[in-house]
């Protein structure tokens, strides 16, 4: 049976980020889902990554989101990464940005994060 993958990036929007603080906090979550995943889940991996490494940003309200849409990836077996910022340019040390979730099927993932707003 085919099927595609993605990883999804899932950003907070009540902390009203600039899109280069954006931009570089996906990017944290992409890199440590994959590195995750690479380790863990190889055959994965490779196949979402030889699909041509499928990306998805939404949005999610504010933290509390992000830990439920955390806990249930998990409980699916979905490899997740939590980012929490330096605090060095725009927001306080330890702010938890972003949520990473993947790579893994996109449609199951669509069924975690499909209502979910695009970025």
């Amino acid at each position: 049976m085919e099927y595609e993958t993605k990883l999804v990036i899932v950003a907070r929007k009540d902390l009203k980020l600039s899109p280069g603080k954006l931009a570089a906090q996906a990017s944290h979550a992409a890199v440590t889902c994959a590195v995750k995943a690479q380790r863990h889940q190889p055959e994965l991996f490779r196949r979402w990554y030889e699909e041509g490494q499928k990306k998805v940003v939404v949005r999610a309200e504010d933290l509390t989101a992000l830990h439920r849409l955390k806990a249930d990836a998990e409980n699916l077996g979905y490899t997740t990464a939590l980012i929490q910022d330096a605090g060095h340019t725009e927001i306080e040390p330890g702010t938890t940005t972003v949520l990473g979730i993947g790579p893994a099927r996109a449609d199951a993932l669509d069924k975690l994060t499909g209502a979910l707003q695009l970025l």
